[in-house]
């Protein structure tokens, strides 16, 4: 088997424009959550949430990209675009169909399902633009991606709720591993914080209205985000030959499902999982130092994660750091783990984890290193990155120090 590095990222999300701004943010603790600036907000009961500030899209796309590029697709090309420049890659002749794409999303082109469904139905309109299916469509981000830098390997996208960017860039890992691509474009966007996708969330009953305290005793739920995470994901030998800095190498993946409710986390699927990408990269669990926690900040996801690394790591849990950036950025739904494995890279190439910010009260149950509210200068040679989604779909990834 292949191995596999990383030698491209990109982001844009509620705590900064670029890796650089992220990685910034990350270390300083800052919170990217505060009101949100949509329309119709009056109406929503939830309203605020980590919304990428200071973008106009109308100075980074023309009228006829526009026309064609939702929000998530958007967000989707500009990580993508600081991942290939930082990569040094062009795709052209042999590595062009050697090169694909996959990505994350849960729900798409949301804000242009919102916008046409009021066009119908508020304002009684009997006609929508042309481009609505290509445009809100689940793989339009990942089809964009793959015409603008002429990626003609494998294409697709995964939609698998909070843990698609997860399984994306698993999938991605495997397609390098087992020989069928070469470099793999990889990691997930989402763009949901419109009205109707607010209000949505609401209906489930777990939003906090002030803030995200994952792990705290005081938590009160999840907050969503947007922006997304793209990767630059190259065969090993590949990038050695060429000269490519490397930023993490992947070592190990696994999914599960489980099986048993379709929002209700379980602890015996969140812990196969750890331990399955724990297998797949071939190492202990004291060896792992950091874990980037899915960490949602509702009791029921914190205490079933928490549950599940003490069940994998036994007297070591103790001893491994385990913080969720989502204090600072939001839930990216689909999007998430894209943007949390910047964290893990941060942790692996600059010694610096990132902490778990808005935490004011121990709980009992959470009795873990989150790494309260400061970052922490720490050398880590393996971190995970957990995804625990909505239908019992759960994706670890394990990487390594470069």
């Amino acid at each position: 088997m292949r191995r596999v590095v990383i030698t491209g990222a990109g982001t844009i999300n509620p705590l900064g424009h670029s890796v650089s701004e992220t990685f910034e943010a990350f270390r300083e603790g800052r919170c990217g959550i505060g009101e949100l600036d949509i329309r119709d907000v009056d109406r929503l009961s939830i309203r605020i949430g980590g919304q990428v500030k200071g973008y106009d899209p109308e100075t980074r796309f023309n009228r006829q990209q526009l026309a064609l590029y939702d929000r998530f697709t958007q967000f989707t090309l500009i990580a993508g675009e600081e991942a290939i420049r930082q990569s040094g890659l062009e795709f052209s002749g042999h590595l062009a169909a050697e090169a694909g794409v996959v990505l994350g999303t849960s729900g798409g082109g949301l804000n242009t399902q919102d916008e046409n469904y009021r066009v119908v139905y508020e304002e009684g309109k009997n006609r929508v633009h042309p481009f609505v299916v290509p445009k809100l469509m689940n793989n339009a981000a990942a089809s964009h991606l793959s015409m603008t830098f002429n990626l003609k390997g494998p294409s697709f996208t995964v939609a698998t709720a909070c843990a698609s960017s997860n399984h994306a860039m698993g999938q991605a890992f495997w397609l390098i591993r087992g020989g069928a691509a070469t470099v793999m474009i990889t990691g997930g966007s989402e763009s949901m914080l419109c009205f109707g996708g607010v209000k949505a969330w609401e209906g489930l009953r777990v939003m906090s209205k002030d803030a995200c305290r994952p792990f705290s005793a005081n938590r009160n739920g999840m907050v969503q985000g947007e922006g997304a995470g793209v990767f630059v994901f190259e065969e090993y030998e590949h990038a050695k030959a060429r000269g490519a800095t490397i930023l993490a190498e992947v070592v190990g993946f696994s999914m599960t499902s489980d099986a048993e409710d379709i929002v209700m986390p379980s602890t015996q699927g969140a812990a196969r999982a750890i331990q399955g990408a724990l297998k797949d990269a071939g190492i202990p669990a004291e060896k792992v130092g950091y874990i980037n926690a899915h960490g949602t900040g509702t009791a029921a996801n914190d205490k079933t994660e928490c549950a599940a690394v003490a069940r994998v790591f036994g007297h070591h849990a103790d001893r491994v750091m385990i913080s969720s950036t989502k204090s600072m950025h939001g839930h990216l739904i689909g999007g998430t783990g894209a943007v949390e494995l910047l964290a893990c890279i941060m942790a692996l190439k600059d010694g610096v984890i990132a902490p778990t910010i808005g935490y004011e009260e121990p709980d009992p149950e959470c009795a873990l290193d989150v790494v309260p509210n400061v970052a922490r200068d720490a050398k880590v040679d393996y971190v995970l990155s957990n995804a625990f989604a909505f239908g019992g779909s759960n994706a670890v990834i394990a990487l390594k120090r470069a």
